[in-house]
């Protein structure tokens, strides 16, 4: 058994998420950018500390071992079949965004995104002089659905050229069914549209949902598709920026490595390399007891909303450890929300306006961390609406 009630000091260590300006705060608790409060897995920390004793940190290519290692995880948790030819390593899932808006689009491109949606997508279409087109999801009974008609003619009407997909979709937790993903997939591929499948939580599905990558729905999707993955979400591993571009068409890959020359973007770093090996190959029986601790605390926290707070409405996610809520109940614009938040609840969260089009008046929570810490914060929300 793992221990994930453990509450580990991260502060002073160079931590994005508790050592930023807001953590000046002494009861500020940070549920905000998506890394979790968990150590990763003893044999992670192994071949780490095996790597450092070495003590000679040359240039590193991924290894036969370590190609197997994606190969196998995809196989074993996903029933993904993928040769090794396929897999592009890359430091980091957003690099590869932008990497694919260059290798496949031209200037003044439409690419389209499905809002609300994780807020990079935007920056990797605007940065590199691409028109941004969305296709705004639907929420209805507490869940989010895609106007498949609208998709299409959204595509149509702005001549799309890409669109970035997002499963499980970061932040409402959605994990699209098979069914959804062969309508997508049907129609982008009628009208000629690559598909950017960002796959980074694909390890993060509960009970009564199933992953399905993107190939796997339909053999001829992976001729104008490449699927983005990592082990930094699943692992923790964030700051080792290991991540595995799959592309299994010959010709997308060829440009998409083009691109990544071009532009300068190494393999990632030795350490990185090593850790995903050792993720892959020790990590299952982790992540299980991982995922069940998680569930855990998802259960824990739509609870404590439907009994002590019932205005407020939590979308249950059927993926990721980050929680869509709803805040709109409280009447407040996105800046008094925010400012609420920080300044009287003392919770930094990511807030939803960020996501884009119907992100206003919602809140993501990280809940990756020791339940005692998620108590706590939802007790500091309850006293502050309480008292407002």
């Amino acid at each position: 058994m793992y221990n994930f009630d453990q509450v580990i000091n991260r502060k002073n260590t160079n931590s994005v998420k508790y050592d930023g300006d807001k953590m000046q705060d002494p009861q500020m608790i940070p549920m905000w950018v998506a890394d979790m409060d968990f150590e990763t897995l003893p044999e992670v920390k192994e071949a780490l500390v095996k790597r450092a004793e070495h003590g000679i940190f040359g240039y590193a290519n991924p290894t036969d071992s370590y190609l197997e290692s994606v190969v196998q995880w995809m196989h074993t948790r996903h029933d993904f079949d993928i040769e090794k030819e396929w897999i592009v390593p890359t430091p980091g899932i957003v690099t590869a965004l932008k990497l694919a808006v260059r290798a496949l689009t031209k200037e003044n491109d439409h690419i389209m995104i499905m809002k609300p949606v994780y807020y990079p997508f935007d920056a990797s279409i605007n940065t590199n002089k691409r028109q941004i087109v969305e296709c705004p999801l639907i929420l209805e009974d507490g869940e989010y659905h895609c106007d498949f008609e609208l998709f299409e003619k959204t595509i149509v009407e702005n001549d799309v050229k890409m669109f970035i997909l997002c499963n499980p979709h970061n932040p409402i937790g959605k994990v699209w069914s098979k069914d959804d993903l062969k309508q997508i997939g049907n129609i982008c591929k009628k009208h000629h549209v690559y598909v950017v499948s960002d796959e980074i939580h694909m390890d993060f599905v509960y009970q009564g949902h199933t992953h399905t990558p993107f190939y796997n729905v339909d053999e001829s999707f992976k001729e104008f598709t490449l699927i983005c993955t990592a082990p930094s979400k699943t692992f923790n591993l964030a700051a080792l920026q290991t991540s595995n571009i799959i592309i299994a068409d010959e010709k997308m890959r060829e440009a998409f490595i083009k691109e990544k020359d071009a532009s300068g973007v190494n393999n990632p770093n030795i350490f990185g390399l090593d850790a995903c090996e050792a993720a892959y190959t020790f990590g299952a029986k982790w992540v299980d007891e991982l995922i069940e601790y998680l569930s855990g605390n998802i259960d824990y926290m739509i609870q404590f909303f439907e009994e002590r707070l019932p205005e407020i409405k939590v979308i249950k996610p059927e993926g990721l450890y980050l929680v869509w809520v709803d805040m709109r109940a409280l009447n407040m614009n996105h800046e008094e929300l925010e400012d609420f938040m920080l300044n009287q609840a003392h919770l930094w969260l990511d807030e939803g306006y960020i996501f884009g089009t119907g992100g206003a008046g919602f809140e993501r929570f990280n809940v990756a961390c020791p339940r005692s810490i998620l108590k706590q914060a939802l007790v500091q929300l309850e006293k502050a609406i309480k008292e407002r």
